[in-house]
């Protein structure tokens, strides 16, 4: 049964790809003989921009939204060498992609070594809990690039700062998270332990982490997506390197294709650090 629902959602996603191909393929196809810009529409300052940029502003190319075509020659062009390095500004999507992978790893690690162990600590203490969460609920709403001004004024460097912002957005969710998860530990459980006197360090990763793992699962998959997209703005704010640099940068260039490409790599990446942490919960998941 689930074998042949599986399949069926297969082959509707199949469909639903291939008709959203000819709906672009018809909104971009050219008739032929007919210039996709004509030079008796357009002003002399478009004409005069159009010979800037180096186009004929009496081809027939198409000059709006990129082909089918044209995409699968973007697409191979940097699938078939993602490593080059032509300089500062002109480096291969593998490259950039490291770069921002770095940055979001690195970012995400020390807001995980900050806030798993205060979530555990949070979510054993009532007391605490209701001492930390007016400060919880008041910074947490704060979009993480509002906190990129300050982190360039103190920190002085562009890629730290692209990291300390990863870390403050990654905190939050993994933070509440786990003092949920911690605080949600059924009470029988904690009972046995004290009966048992088990020490407090033993039923901390005996009784209560595996207890509260899929709820910090849970907030460390959220923190990655969130991380994820927040990177990609950081990026275009700061520029250097990463993948949301490569789309600022292409924008600038006028390279429509390049930024579609950037947008499908940002995407495939995000779903893959999705489904790895998905992964993670199914291991840690148990039945009572």
């Amino acid at each position: 049964m689930l074998k042949s629902l599986n399949l069926k959602a297969g082959l509707v996603s199949l469909l639903i790809f291939f008709t959203f191909l000819g709906i672009w393929y018809a909104a971009t196809v050219t008739p032929a003989g007919t210039p996709a810009a004509s030079v008796a529409g357009m002003t002399a300052e478009q004409i005069e921009y159009q010979k800037m940029m180096g186009k004929d502003p009496g081809s027939t190319k198409t000059t709006g939204f990129p082909t089918l075509g044209q995409m699968g020659e973007a697409i191979w062009k940097q699938v078939s060498n993602p490593v080059y390095d032509n300089g500062p500004n002109d480096k291969g999507i593998l490259i950039q992609l490291s770069h921002s992978l770095a940055r979001v790893g690195l970012g995400f690690l020390l807001a995980a070594l900050v806030a798993i162990p205060l979530g555990f600590v949070i979510g054993m203490s009532p007391l605490l809990r209701r001492a930390f969460d007016p400060f919880i609920q008041v910074l947490k709403p704060i979009s993480p690039l509002a906190w990129m001004p300050l982190a360039l004024y103190t920190i002085k460097d562009s890629s730290i700062s692209g990291i300390f912002v990863i870390f403050i957005c990654s905190v939050w969710p993994m933070l509440i998270n786990t003092a949920f998860g911690v605080a949600s530990v059924k009470r029988e459980w904690l009972n046995v332990a004290s009966t048992l006197e088990v020490n407090p360090l033993r039923r901390a990763f005996l009784v209560i982490l595996p207890a509260a793992a899929p709820t910090i699962l849970t907030g460390m998959r959220i923190s990655m997506g969130i991380a994820w997209l927040v990177i990609v703005a950081a990026e275009m704010l700061v520029g250097g390197t990463g993948i949301g640099y490569f789309v600022w940068n292409e924008w600038n260039n006028l390279s429509l294709t390049n930024v579609i490409f950037a947008i499908l790599v940002i995407g495939i990446v995000g779903m893959l650090l999705d489904l790895a942490f998905a992964q993670f919960q199914k291991w840690v998941t148990y039945v009572e």
